[in-house]
Order: structure tokens, then sequence, then C-alpha cells
């Protein structure tokens, strides 16, 4: 299988890759700097010149080249650009969300047919960046991810996260009053791959199914020999988790077993 891949080098990507790498898959990586985001024609021909059977949208406004609108650009339109081109094209279309679509005022577990609600901002942009592409393409699949974790700091992830706040503040706060999606990144890319694969429409990964966010906080920090100082706060009361029997991920627990 050939698949072209945008935001290869990112926190998903870098495993997606490894993960469709090691079951024989061809993957190609969208180099932005050699065909921009903004010319539909350089696109088309670039996809058309790779023929993939397969084109995983994972990428992001991460890298600010100076132009206006960037976010909206990159996150909307591009993603609309690229569902347009599958469906004229006969690829499969995987993009990539994020349950920020929700606001923190949606009431939880969210399932496929939970409103979205976010206003502004990021969730904003990826929200109606949703729409568009299965308006664009209605053969897309969509894939809502949570918060990522992975085995070391080094991208965007949980990890990462804790570092940044024990050098910002000498601690962590964590509620446990909040039940974060969030799923191990190994998981998150059997996920893309096998949300390729089965029919058309909107999907969720999430590997939570019962823990709050001070649970998962600890039981990391024991997995990581203890390096952060956590502390239990009840300050942000919030079930972000969402549901979706089709894909069922394996739960935190099997991955981090010291949550039991």
């Amino acid at each position: 299988m050939k698949v072209l891949m945008t935001g290869a080098n990112g926190t998903v990507g870098t495993v997606l890759r490894k993960h469709l790498t090691s079951r024989g898959a061809e993957v190609v990586a969208w180099d932005r700097g050699e065909v921009p985001v903004d010319d539909y024609h350089a696109m088309e021909a670039f996809v058309r010149q790779v023929q993939p059977e397969v084109l995983f949208h994972l990428a992001i406004a991460s890298q600010n080249t100076g132009r206006e609108n960037e976010s909206w650009l990159v996150n909307y339109h591009w993603s609309s650009e690229l569902a347009w081109i599958c469906r004229m094209l006969g690829i499969v279309f995987v993009f990539t969300s994020t349950v920020m679509v929700f606001s923190d005022n949606a009431p939880g577990p969210f399932r496929i047919d939970s409103p979205p609600d976010a206003r502004e901002g990021y969730a904003y942009e990826k929200r109606r960046a949703e729409e568009r592409v299965c308006y664009q393409n209605p053969d897309a699949r969509v894939l809502r991810l949570g918060w990522q974790i992975g085995e070391a700091p080094g991208s965007n992830n949980m990890i990462d996260f804790f570092e940044q706040k024990m050098r910002e503040d000498g601690k962590i706060a964590a509620s446990a009053r909040w039940y974060p999606a969030c799923s191990f990144l190994p998981d998150t890319a059997a996920a893309l791959a096998k949300v390729a694969g089965m029919p058309p429409g909107l999907y969720q990964a999430d590997s939570n199914r019962r823990w709050n966010f001070f649970e998962i906080a600890t039981a990391l920090n024991q997995r990581h020999g203890n390096r952060w100082d956590i502390v239990s706060t009840d300050d942000f009361v919030y079930d972000q988790r969402m549901i979706d029997p089709r894909l069922n991920l394996p739960a935190l627990s099997e991955r981090l077993p010291e949550l039991i």
C-alpha cells in the first residue's frame, strides 16, 4: 500500500509512519516547503504524481510561514482542498480532528451524535474543517483524537506538558474531577490505520474508560520514577471522554498497569 501523509514528522505522524512501514506500506511525507498548501494546482499535481491509495491528513498550523490567516488556511482551507482532490482521484482520505471541537461547557462523555460547539480558535477551525471535509468528500473518514500520551518528552504529548509545568510551576495541578480524552500514541496510530479501511464517516479514538486526570498523572509519575510533583485539585470539572465502540481502543490500564 502506498500512503501520502501530511504532518508525518509530528507527534502522531511519526508513530503512524512507523506503524505503517512496519506493515509493509510505502509512506510519502508531504513537504510544505516543496508543495505549498495555498496552490491548488501544485497540490493536485503532487497527489497525482504520488498516486497514493490513502492520504492521511494530520498536519496543523505548527510552522508559521507568515501567510495571512495562516491557521485558518492550514486547518480549514488545506483540509477542504485535499478532501476534494481525494474525492476526484478516488483516494481514501483520513482527516484527524480533535475532541476540542467540544467546548468545556459541553456535557460529556461525547458520542458520535453529540453536537460540537467550539466557537473560537483552533477548536473552531477544526470543527468547521470537519464539516467542510465531509461536504467536499462524503467518502472521507474523520477521526477525532484526544490528548496523546508518549513514553518520553520531545513532542507535543502529555509527558511534555508535565515537564513544562514542572519547569514553570514546580508542580502539576491535576484535577480529580476531569476525565480527559486520551490515548497512548501506538494505539492512536493503530486506530488511524484501522479507520482507513472502515466505511466513510466520523470516528472517535479514546482509551480513557473511567480514570480522572489525577489518577492518570499519578500512574504516569510512577511509571517514570516519580519525577514530578502531582497535586490533586478539584478546580476543573469536565467529562471529556469520547465513546466509539467501533474502534474499541485498548483501555489506558493495558499500557499503564499502574492505574490498577
